[in-house]
């Protein structure tokens, strides 16, 4: 189903302008771990190959926030949980809120971060996809187990994300549309 790259597998070379005028060594990963926005570029690196985009940020109507909800070619709501640092993953007791907005839910980790509490019944691995991810790449370790939203409520879910994403589309291109359209 996915279009993967193994996060062992090396990088193609950047050939972008910027590049060439940087020094070797400003290229080279850095030695710490990757922060959340890192992990979710990677991400959507991967689903953006696999015809799947995402918006960062998406508030949700139980008021919690999706670190990352996108749409697949099917019109399956995808959503993904990225956590940095064990205490974090450890201390989440909020995330079993998103599985009533997604028909797939996924963990988004750092590739050094322990995995091994995703494994526990608390995390419920029968229901939650693992992905790796680094500033540039991500690998699906757990592919998350389709579990379908009733039609009308993935409907109401993808309207939700394209009308939050075209407005800052909108926002962006003119910061004076701000303050019209929030009340969802």
């Amino acid at each position: 189903m996915f279009q993967t790259r193994s996060m062992t597998q090396p990088l193609p070379a950047d050939s972008s302008p910027r590049a060439a005028t940087l020094p070797s060594d400003a290229l080279a990963p850095k030695a710490q771990a990757p922060d959340a926005q890192a992990v979710a570029r990677g991400i959507a690196r991967l689903f953006a190959r696999n015809d799947i985009w995402c918006l960062a940020e998406m508030p949700l109507r139980n008021g919690r926030r999706a670190d990352l909800m996108g749409v697949d070619p099917k019109g399956q709501v995808i959503i993904v949980e990225i956590k940095v640092a064990r205490g974090d993953l450890l201390g989440d007791g909020k995330w079993p809120d998103y599985l009533d907005f997604c028909d797939r839910f996924y963990w988004g980790l750092p590739p050094g971060l322990d995995r091994a509490p995703l494994e526990g019944v608390d995390y419920r691995p029968d229901c939650c996809g693992i992905i790796v991810a680094d500033g540039y790449d991500a690998e699906i370790l757990r592919p998350a187990p389709l579990q379908p939203l009733a039609a009308a409520r993935r409907k109401v879910e993808v309207e939700r994300l394209a009308r939050t994403a075209l407005r800052r589309l909108t926002v962006g291109r003119d910061p004076d549309c701000a303050p019209w359209g929030t009340g969802e």
